[in-house]
């Protein structure tokens, strides 16, 4: 995304998350590690909380203000469907990526929204929602950087966030340069960020909405372009290259299939109401 090649840099937003699902307006407390009550299960008692496990910050989709408000679209999407769906109050859970899965099956909270790819693995240990936002896995370089496309990569040292897809797509590039890529691996993405701006990592791999936001806070970063899945699965591609094509769904405990359904429901009811629109306008269009 270097402005040589005259590229709007605000123009990456409006192609973030093609075919995805609306968010909320509204802002939810984080809590810590979930107790009995903070699961949701009980409603019939008098308990309407929801607690949701998430790792935070990954704007823009959970991330804390100046304020120390939390913000973001996976957020606001909790709360229309949560809390104006189904009357209940959502309560983030701040967790580790790498280790969100166990806590959710450990019973510390009853649901995972944490920009989640739904893929086969994961699916193995918990059942997702119906997806309700589509992204892709992307390659940010500094803007005087010579790396230029994915083959530039080969030999080089990239950041990702432990856990993810964005360190799934760099494992397959390794694979594909048969072993000639190093990969750091961080708790958090903005320590990745980080490295790459004091030149620890050449690149950092990781979903695009959450690179786009990165890249249009700075004049030294840029997406490393070219076409990629999203073109290969015929989607409305983006101007950047694109690693994977995915789909981010809401995690639930293998023996919660019916609130999941309840979900389902609330989720089909904002995107036909106006209500994800809205939210997904506010965030990524523009």
């Amino acid at each position: 995304m270097s402005r040589e090649h005259g590229v709007n840099r605000r123009s990456y937003l409006s192609a973030l998350g093609a075919g995805g699902v609306a968010a909320l307006a509204g802002c939810s407390g984080i809590s810590g590690g979930g107790t009995d009550t903070d699961t949701g299960d009980a409603t019939d008692d008098g308990n309407d909380t929801i607690s949701i496990g998430s790792d935070i910050p990954y704007r823009p989709f959970e991330y804390e203000n100046e304020d120390g408000e939390l913000l973001g679209f996976d957020v606001d999407i909790a709360e229309a469907v949560f809390g104006e769906q189904l009357g209940l109050t959502p309560e983030f859970a701040d967790t580790s990526f790498d280790t969100i899965i166990s806590s959710l099956n450990n019973g510390n909270f009853r649901v995972i929204m944490s920009a989640m790819t739904i893929n086969d693995a994961r699916d193995e240990e918990v059942d997702f929602s119906d997806p309700y936002f589509t992204a892709y896995q992307t390659i940010v370089a500094l803007e005087d950087s010579d790396i230029t496309a994915k083959s530039d990569l080969k030999g080089q040292t990239v950041g990702v966030q432990k856990g993810t897809t964005g360190a799934g797509a760099a494992d397959e590039l390794k694979e594909e340069f048969d072993g000639d890529l190093s990969i750091k691996r961080y708790d958090q993405i903005p320590a990745a960020f980080d490295a790459l701006i004091n030149n620890q990592v050449v690149a950092v791999v990781n979903d695009n909405t959450v690179n786009a936001e990165f890249v249009n806070q700075r004049d030294n970063v840029r997406f490393v372009e070219g076409e990629g899945a999203a073109a290969e699965d015929d989607e409305n591609a983006p101007p950047y290259l694109t690693l994977t094509v995915e789909e981010y769904g809401i995690a639930f405990r293998e023996d919660d299939g019916e609130f999941r359904e309840e979900v389902n429901g609330a989720l089909a009811s904002i995107k036909e109401d106006g209500t994800y629109d809205d939210i997904y306008d506010e965030y990524f269009a523009g």
